[in-house]
């Protein structure tokens, strides 16, 4: 993990003062010709991985997409409520759905992707002019595997683009010096999409499988995250989106559609042959046996924290490299909240500021399954009088915090680092996960019921039912003891195509929520703003009739600072005698029906995903920023109700 943040830092023209001499002493790709890069197999790996320097920004990968941009859904949200839930001048608003083309992150955002696909342009050009590409051997293997990477991160990057704000410009070319080909209009996302498949059906040809080559972790791209990420692609391309005109030919949705702005998706022969493609490509991902799950879920998130590979089952398909104090902001801005400063984690603090879960989804995981108190912590540390304390945070039914990122689970290195850095931000360096092997089981599990049905078989598949691969899923998330419970739940599901997509889509939420898929997921199914109406009515119901009004529990230690979770009260409160035998109490969800204000449901509630259908219906999609719509030269113009 350190060589290639170190690499990325170099080939960026970003070198430290502590950086090694020897660095310091080599030429980067900048000061060099494009025809000097790529005659040498060293230099157009710098290059490359200058694209992937472009991942670690704040406004990529680093923080506003994998915390920010996947919000709101029917389990996550930004931390905006009551009236910051309309503030457009910062995500709050924005990610309320009621976005404003002035909010100037989204310029930033704009400009940072186009910028990656910049640079892999470059790359992507020079390969293929570059002798080294057609002179057989061990070079033109080298530069086609480079080649692959380049196309494989470029479409990552579109991909992403086409999520956030659907037709965008399609540009893959370098921008020439006399800028005429600077000023593109937007190009319909099903024809990106598909640009997007047929450069990653030739990235796949380059790649190699993850430790296939010595030097190809999961911290590059390989094969299997192409495999992956067309598949993926494929899915949405043959799933539901808002469209700024009805396509003829397309099948219009009879739900959440809006007459001006209709959701749609293609017609069925091409919807199943999207599945078929998908189907090929997860396979051979299961059928490789590159990358498994990993036995045991925490110790997969431990390893995270870790700042570790798994280099034993590689469950995480691609983890985008990070640096400790240079990038990502997972376990700062997301995560368990440090609140406030303390001299066993810094001076700073943790914010955890922007992405919260909600009591609905706490309350819809089986007791036993591991992943609830992995995903959903209901606490906060603080330091009072000099004391590290863990406190129960409430009644905060909207605003659990995530627990994947555990401040309490990092590196030793990590906790030095972040106490030497005093009152300043500083950098996790914890990698961000783009494709987990639970994904591809559950993409598998999906295409498997639509095509086969979930107990049947398919021409081209891996083998496994539906059945099969949401069982590996869903049982590995409990211990041994409980392994048959998990077990009858997944047999108990009847033989029904629509039963089984039900649960393919909880499994979904149980397994990611909170790691910025679940959004695109929903908006594909055209269940976004069916699931956040559900979510509501479910507190709404369980607020009043489930929650009890307080939770009791113990502490494992004699000083009262580590909370026993194994013996918090969620579901039920004890009777008064048997309340008295625990350590201490602390209101819960259930405490609104008493409190005479009732603020998280009559004032946070309606706020969330407010602007959803306020204007369009199903207007999930951002606008293009004002000054990005500025500086087109007339090329590019908001749609769906949005302003210039």
């Amino acid at each position: 993990m350190k060589n290639i943040v170190k690499a990325i830092i170099i080939s960026a023209g970003v070198l430290s003062f502590s950086a090694c001499s020897d660095f310091l002493d080599q030429t980067s790709p900048s000061e060099q010709t494009g025809q000097t890069v790529y005659e040498s197999t060293y230099y157009t790996g710098l290059a490359v991985n200058k694209i992937y320097g472009g991942l670690t920004q704040d406004q990529t990968y680093s923080q506003y997409i994998p915390i920010v941009w996947g919000t709101n859904s029917d389990c996550e949200l930004v931390d905006g409520l009551g009236a910051d839930a309309t503030n457009t001048s910062n995500e709050r608003g924005n990610m309320n759905y009621n976005a404003n083309p002035g909010w100037g992150n989204i310029a930033k955002l704009w400009d940072a992707l186009y910028g990656i696909i910049e640079n892999a342009n470059l790359v992507i050009e020079g390969i293929e002019g570059s002798s080294l590409a057609q002179s057989g051997g061990s070079d033109q293997k080298t530069m086609l595997r480079y080649k692959g990477e380049a196309l494989t991160l470029r479409a990552m990057v579109y991909f992403d683009l086409v999520r956030f704000f659907g037709d965008v410009p399609l540009k893959l070319e370098s921008s020439k010096a006399d800028l005429s080909n600077a000023y593109l209009a937007k190009t319909d996302r099903d024809e990106i999409m598909d640009q997007l498949i047929s450069d990653l059906e030739e990235a796949i040809d380059y790649l190699p499988w993850a430790g296939e080559v010595s030097t190809y972790t999961t911290e590059h791209i390989t094969k299997g995250y192409a495999h992956s990420l067309l598949a993926n692609i494929a899915l949405t391309r043959g799933g539901w989106a808002i469209r700024e005109k009805a396509k003829e030919g397309y099948v219009t949705a009879t739900e959440n559609s809006d007459p001006t702005y209709p959701t749609q998706r293609c017609n069925d022969a091409t919807r199943k042959s999207l599945y078929e493609l998908a189907l090929t490509h997860l396979s051979a991902v299961i059928s490789n046996g590159t990358h498994k799950l990993n036995p045991s879920v925490e110790n997969e998130w431990y390893l995270l924290n870790q700042r570790k590979l798994d280099e034993n089952y590689r469950e995480n398909i691609f983890e985008i490299p990070m640096g400790l104090g240079v990038s990502s902001e997972l376990g700062y801005t997301v995560g368990v909240r440090i609140n406030g400063a303390s001299a066993k984690y810094g001076a700073k603090g943790n914010s955890s500021g922007k992405l919260k879960l909600t009591a609905p989804f706490f309350w819809s995981f089986d007791k036993n399954d591991l992943r609830r108190d992995i995903t959903c912590a209901n606490l906060q540390l603080k330091e009072t009088n000099g004391v590290l304390k863990e406190e129960m945070v409430g009644n905060t039914p909207f605003g659990i915090y995530c627990g994947k990122w555990d401040i309490r689970m990092m590196s030793e290195e990590w906790r030095q680092a972040a106490i030497a850095t005093g009152n300043a931000k500083w950098m996790s360096g914890i990698n961000v996960v783009r494709m987990r092997y639970p994904q591809i089981l559950l993409m598998y599990a999906e295409v498997m019921n639509e095509l086969a049905g979930p107990d049947g078989s398919y021409a081209g598949s891996a083998g496994m039912t539906v059945r099969q691969a949401l069982s590996a899923v869903h049982c590995r998330a409990f211990d041994y003891d409980n392994k048959a419970d998990a077990e009858a739940y997944i047999a108990a599901i009847r033989a029904d195509k629509d039963d089984f997509f039900n649960a393919i889509v909880d499994e979904n939420a149980w397994e990611l929520a909170g790691e910025g898929f679940r959004k695109f997921d929903l908006i594909r199914w055209n269940l976004l703003s069916k699931k956040i109406d559900e979510f509501k009515e479910l507190y709404k119901d369980q607020m009043e009739n489930e929650y009890p009004e307080k939770i009791y529990f113990n502490y494992t230690d004699e000083s009262k600072t580590v909370i026993d979770m194994a013996s918090v009260t969620w579901y039920k409160a004890p009777d008064s005698e048997t309340a008295k035998k625990y350590d201490d109490n602390k209101g819960f969800f259930g405490a609104e029906r008493t409190d005479s204000k009732q603020t998280q449901l009559l004032t946070n509630l309606p706020s969330i995903a407010s602007g959803l259908n306020a204007s369009v219906k199903n207007r999930y999609l951002m606008p293009i920023a004002s000054t990005t719509i500025s500086a087109s030269n007339g090329k590019l113009h908001n749609s769906y109700g949005y302003s210039d």
